[in-house]
């Protein structure tokens, strides 16, 4: 699972980059409109993937199983098209609400795939 673990740590990484910079920005310019986008990309791409890698690295080095692989799309995705649906909102276009209530179904499906996971991984 070290492949899995080392994407999802260096993916986490990337997000809290991005996340810090936009609450930088937000900082900076007096406007926190986006805070919410904010949030969700430091808890669901630095926190969660974060968490994602080390319990992964905690694995026997095997292939990672089907499961594991739609796990990991499913976090990049879900996290890509909510993150960037708020913002979107949050700007003022809410024509995109839906797309931001399919991410957040999708975010749900992703984290119920990871509790199958860490079940059949920590059974005792």
């Amino acid at each position: 699972m070290n492949a899995l673990s080392t994407h999802f740590l260096r993916a986490a990484t990337i997000y809290a980059v991005i996340g810090m910079a936009l609450g930088n920005y937000m900082g900076a310019s007096g406007d926190h409109s986006q805070m919410p986008t904010h949030a969700h990309l430091l808890l669901l791409g630095w926190v969660s993937m974060a968490i994602y890698g080390l319990f992964y690295r905690g694995l026997p080095s095997e292939p990672a199983s089907k499961l594991m692989v739609a796990h990991k799309w499913l976090a990049h995705i879900s996290l890509i098209a909510l993150t960037c649906g708020l913002a979107a909102m949050f700007a003022g276009h809410y024509a995109v609400e839906p797309v931001v209530g399919l991410a957040s179904i999708i975010a749900l499906i992703n984290m119920a795939i990871f509790s199958v996971i860490v079940f059949k991984a920590t059974k005792a």
